[in-house]
């Protein structure tokens, strides 16, 4: 039996592929499929089953490319009504692939559908457990997504049935089990993730706050409740694709490959579209066409333009760095984002070579900040709340980036100000909302809060402040 993680960075996100005996199980497939066709084939193998733990909200499975490609049945968990043909699962089925078998164990709470597969080996022994977005290594996930879907779910209703699944069928199991989880730190899918994507259930048991053996229900609720910050407002879009269906992505692809010289992408940028740079930092801020949106693909990026692309079927157009076209469209695709039609040929240079117009932002170091720092001079910080209790400068303004355009009024147009994230990632992605909103007044601070973090501007925190008040 051979069980691998295949471990997405940008969108957290963890698929498994099991083989025994020369079949093939997999369980939460991104979208791009064609990555385990080749796993498989490398292993002599033929995919069997694509096992879902439920309908995910944070991305596109590809459970339907996947038995589109390869005939593999799809599995979902109970009470799961998707639009396709799918099995069903009862609480218990047992499922064969190779020496091996998965058995479907009902643990509803995230959603309703939500689902664990427990694996045995060759030799019958219980060897690990899928746990999707029920346990998490270090936390479980929240219960609020899917009354985004219907409304007759509380996340209250589901925080207690996620108490009863986590007490009454994950942790009676044994202890040597490996959790393997849907997500780890930094998907929006939880709230307090461990860094590590794989653990013992036995040690879960004894670190993880939700599985504290004297917690009563009406404590984990409210722990599990408190916190949360609104999702990401793609999330209930992804949800009803994953239930309803979807366009292939090769012919997702085939629309977005489509290049434009510079005088299509003027013409084109000047209808109902985005123009999404997906550039890093640095680069954008030396030159970018005007009213583009930047969000770099090294990051979290498919979140970000979530955030930030609020209409799921936008038309997009793409400014990449050469040889990053296709990357770029497969990760909008994989969080649902299918309406990209064309991308800048050549990348920026092309542009700037036509000696068309192009704009850029004032971007300076933390030292070149704390030279011309001024207590009358506004300066914005878009992190988290979190992030900004936990240590900011003294008289920041904490907007977070997600709720930027909700308080754009808020930056003043009548003198200068700064802004900052916590290292320029995001910070760039705010100058950018920020100069198609009109605002040339600013400087944006390289490397934001950790390197702010090594001069002497005053800072404190949220529980310091409080002292004061």
């Amino acid at each position: 039996m051979k069980i691998e993680q295949i471990y997405t960075g940008c969108l957290s996100h963890a698929a498994y592929f099991l083989e025994s005996n020369g079949e093939v199980a997999i369980f939460d497939p991104l979208r791009d499929v064609d990555s385990y066709i080749s796993m498989a084939d490398a292993n002599h193998a033929k995919i069997k089953y694509i096992f879902e733990t439920h309908f995910h909200a944070d991305f596109v499975s590809g459970h339907l490319e996947l038995k589109e490609k390869t005939g593999a049945e799809i599995i979902l968990g109970p009470t799961a009504k998707p639009s396709y043909e799918a099995v069903i699962a009862k609480d218990g089925d047992f499922f064969k692939v190779g020496k091996c078998m998965v058995k479907a164990i009902h643990t509803p709470g995230h959603t309703m559908e939500s689902t664990s597969y427990l694996i045995f080996d060759e030799n019958g022994n219980q060897h690990s457990i899928m746990t999707g977005d029920t346990l998490f290594i270090g936390d479980v996930g929240r219960p609020d997504l899917a009354q985004h879907v219907n409304s007759d779910l509380t996340q209250d209703k589901l925080a207690r049935l996620l108490f009863h699944s986590l007490r009454e069928k994950i942790m009676p199991l044994e202890d040597h089990l490996i959790v393997y989880p849907n997500h780890g730190a930094g998907s929006a899918c939880g709230k307090m993730m461990s860094k590590e994507t794989t653990d013992t259930l036995g040690h879960q048991k004894e670190t993880n706050y939700a599985l504290r053996k004297d917690m009563t229900e009406d404590e984990f609720v409210t722990e599990l409740l408190s916190g949360l910050t609104d999702p990401p407002k793609y999330f209930p879009k992804n949800v009803l694709l994953n239930i309803n269906g979807y366009n292939t992505l090769d012919s997702v692809l085939k629309q977005a490959r489509k290049p434009f010289n510079p005088d299509d992408f003027e013409k084109t940028a000047e209808t109902d579209v985005v123009i999404l740079d997906t550039r890093d930092a640095s680069a954008f801020s030396k030159g970018f066409i005007p009213n583009s949106i930047n969000v770099g693909l090294d990051g979290h990026f498919a979140n970000w333009v979530g955030e930030i692309v609020t209409d799921i079927n936008q038309k997009i157009i793409l400014v990449t760095d050469p040889g990053r076209e296709e990357e770029s469209m497969i990760r909008l695709s994989r969080v649902g984002y299918d309406n990209t039609i064309g991308y800048l040929e050549g990348g920026f240079e092309s542009w700037k070579n036509s000696g068309k117009k192009f704009e850029t932002v004032d971007r300076i170091t933390a030292l070149e900040f704390e030279e011309n720092y001024d207590v009358n001079l506004p300066v914005f910080d878009v992190r988290k709340n979190s992030e900004f209790e936990s240590e900011h400068l003294v008289d920041a303004i904490n907007i977070p980036l997600n709720k930027m355009s909700l308080h754009l009024e808020t930056f003043p147009k009548d003198k200068p100000f700064f802004i900052h994230c916590a290292g320029g990632y995001r910070s760039m992605i705010a100058a950018s909302i920020l100069k198609q909103n009109g605002f040339n007044n600013f400087k944006e601070i390289a490397g934001g809060f950790s390197e702010i973090k090594k001069t002497n501007i005053p800072k404190t925190s949220y529980q310091e402040q409080k002292t004061f008040l």
